[in-house]
């Protein structure tokens, strides 16, 4: 399926300020790969697809995830919202022809990160945090600097910012958000 297919199918399936957030981490997820040397194609279409399984309820995303197998873990069991991405990474797969497995793993991984993640994942998984449209947070300006300039770094940023609001607002984290800021906090 090309480019606009997929534009055309996802604008039906999330909502509007879903779909331009989408559109807004496609065109970051290009800048970045364009200056960090990966592929720009690859990126546009994770950065497009992403959220693609977002518009989901979270009693559809448990069913759909069971249904097809999707590993469940208990934080995802009790935050199904957090299903969004495994769940997008088997609807690009079957619902939008992505057959490519540097692309389904940057659109699985975009949420928690994990550790050892390829040039790919990381772009998606930064470039969802620092697209134009997202709302101010703590030191963004710096993470989008960085975003250009050392990939790694911009990910601790993220992950630090995202177990702080999480550890404040009293919220469940997943053990990857966890694993994924030890490794890359060691690297």
């Amino acid at each position: 399926m090309n480019r606009e297919k997929m534009a055309e199918r996802l604008k039906t399936k999330i909502s509007e300020k879903r779909y331009i957030h989408s559109l807004g981490v496609e065109y970051t997820a290009a800048c970045m790969a364009f200056v960090h040397g990966a592929d720009v194609e690859k990126a546009r279409t994770a950065g497009l697809l992403h959220d693609c399984a977002k518009g989901l309820s979270q009693k559809e995303k448990l069913e759909k995830a069971r249904k097809h197998g999707l590993e469940i873990s208990a934080y995802e069991e009790k935050n199904p919202d957090m299903l969004h991405a495994k769940l997008g990474a088997w609807y690009a797969r079957e619902k939008y022809e992505v057959e490519d497995e540097e692309i389904l793993s940057a659109i699985k991984w975009h949420t928690t990160g994990k550790p050892g993640m390829s040039l790919l994942d990381k772009i998606i998984f930064v470039a969802d945090y620092i697209e134009p449209n997202r709302k101010p947070v703590p030191k963004l300006d710096k993470i989008r600097k960085l975003a250009f300039t050392d990939l790694d770094k911009a990910v601790v940023l993220i992950l630090k910012n995202t177990i702080s609001y999480l550890e404040e607002s009293g919220a469940d984290m997943d053990d990857s958000t966890k694993k994924t800021l030890e490794y890359y906090t060691k690297k």
